[in-house]
């Protein structure tokens, strides 16, 4: 009788697509929840989930044959670019794009990651951080770039309290713009059948960062920026506090070279670490996540034995507005990647299932594959010291003591630049906790010496204006 609140046409091609089980469950759901139920089947692509689970679909490795390392430009000073990037903020031209997705569950916190204090001395979270770099931008151009948040199902909600009860981080509430990113059902590895989470929810995650440029254009904000006068996008992810965010020399850089996409790249530390890898393939600009690089192109050398492809994608991107409007009505232009995971699932016979091994096909879609789309494209490098110390784990590297250690030394070499002395363990680590709010400074320059020179190294620092 259930079954009758669900069109038969969906209900036959959920069975013809092996997903009679969902239409089966339908039946032992009241009303209510049958209902709901229904309308999230009605909702699903058994065909494009049959042929993602096939192998169809999917993104295809490259061939070594086919790859080689990408022109690079230097990360020096750049007079003339930095001329015009500024001149694009103070024009309005630059909206800024934060990709929040993510819950900071391996950090022990069901809360979103950009919730997460890293602050070395204030204990300031991401969120906050970037919030205020976005502020600062403002403050100095007269116009505050439209800050765009993406968020998920998981964090949508919290995020947006997050930022109403600290009054938006000073930033006025109709500059940040929340917008969330689809799921994907997770299927079952060995049958294909779509995994539920509980009696009529099926099990779903979020669809990667590369859902970013299906939810802005589905949701109007491409078309809503170009209205504004956004002509460029600067896009970067919340776990990484070091990001310059809309950093006018690689704003100028990419509006000089009349780039579509344009990116920052780190060298990489060894062969095997987890980091995406630039590479060209026959002219266009490709990045191989680490989880799909080839062994020998991890580890091949060049003539004097360092790392042949060393071009690591720290995720930060300055994007065209037109071209990403083009690629976003190409659906073809970014495929799915699969992932095996433990998935806890829900079962009618057993209850809540906890896998002691793989179970699960979870699907993705990464921003970097419209990057071979993009045409003309610019790699520029950064440091890593400068520009890359995410938060991804509890302990040891990339965990909250790194990160905040990482801000410390950053602080560290902004202030000898300055020409100042900091005292250091000799590892260039400060004796003490610093931190430079973004109201003091963006950039080294902007750091006053005169001030420097008064403060008392010997406990905690906290720079700000």
């Amino acid at each position: 009788m259930m079954n009758a609140c669900l069109n038969p046409e969906v209900a036959k091609r959920l069975a013809d697509c092996g997903q009679s089980h969902l239409v089966d469950h339908l039946a032992h759901l009241d009303p209510i929840a049958g209902s709901l139920f229904a309308a999230e089947l009605a909702g699903l692509d058994p065909v494009m989930l049959s042929e993602l689970f096939q192998g169809k679909s999917l993104a295809q490795p490259l061939s070594l044959k086919q790859l080689e390392p990408p022109p690079i430009a230097s990360a020096q000073e750049d007079p003339a670019a930095r001329a015009v990037g500024l001149q694009a903020l103070r024009d309005g031209l630059v909206a800024v794009v934060l990709v929040a997705g993510g819950q900071g569950s391996r950090l022990g916190s069901d809360l979103p990651k950009g919730c997460f204090p890293v602050g070395p001395v204030t204990g300031a979270t991401l969120y906050q951080i970037h919030a205020e770099k976005v502020l600062e931008l403002g403050r100095r151009f007269g116009r505050t770039p439209p800050f765009l948040i993406m968020t998920s199902r998981a964090t949508d909600s919290a995020t947006r309290a997050f930022f109403a009860s600290h009054n938006y981080f000073g930033l006025k509430e109709t500059d940040v713009l929340f917008f969330s990113q689809a799921e994907m059902p997770a299927l079952d590895r060995a049958t294909g059948r779509v995994l539920l989470e509980g009696p009529g929810r099926i099990f779903s995650a979020p669809d990667g960062h590369g859902g970013c440029l299906a939810a802005l254009s589905r949701q109007g904000w491409l078309d809503k920026l170009s209205a504004m006068g956004i002509r460029h996008l600067f896009y970067f992810q919340v776990d990484n506090p070091l990001v310059r965010i809309a950093d006018p020399v690689f704003l100028g850089r990419h509006i000089l070279a009349g780039s579509q996409a344009s990116s920052k790249v780190i060298a990489r530390r060894h062969a095997g670490e987890k980091l995406g890898v630039f590479a060209s393939v026959a002219g266009s600009c490709h990045i191989v996540e680490y989880s799909d690089l080839p062994k020998e192109m991890d580890e091949a050398t060049d003539q004097s034995g360092g790392i042949l492809f060393n071009a690591g994608n720290p995720a930060i991107h300055c994007f065209s507005v037109e071209f990403l409007k083009r690629a976003a009505s190409g659906n073809d232009l970014m495929p799915y990647h699969a992932a095996l995971k433990k998935v806890s699932h829900w079962t009618p016979q057993h209850g809540i299932q906890v896998p002691a091994r793989e179970n699960a096909l979870k699907f993705e879609k990464f921003m970097f594959d419209i990057l071979p789309h993009a045409n003309p494209w610019l790699l520029v490098w950064t440091s890593r010291e400068d520009e890359f110390a995410p938060l991804k784990n509890a302990d040891g590297a990339d965990s909250p003591a790194a990160v905040r250690l990482a801000q410390s030394r950053l602080a560290v070499r902004w202030i000898e630049a300055a020409g100042v002395s900091v005292p250091t363990d000799g590892a260039g680590n400060a004796q003490v906790p610093i931190e430079i709010a973004p109201s003091a400074g963006l950039e080294p320059a902007d750091l006053d010496p005169s001030m420097l020179r008064a403060i008392d190294w010997s406990r905690p620092v906290l720079l700000k204006s």
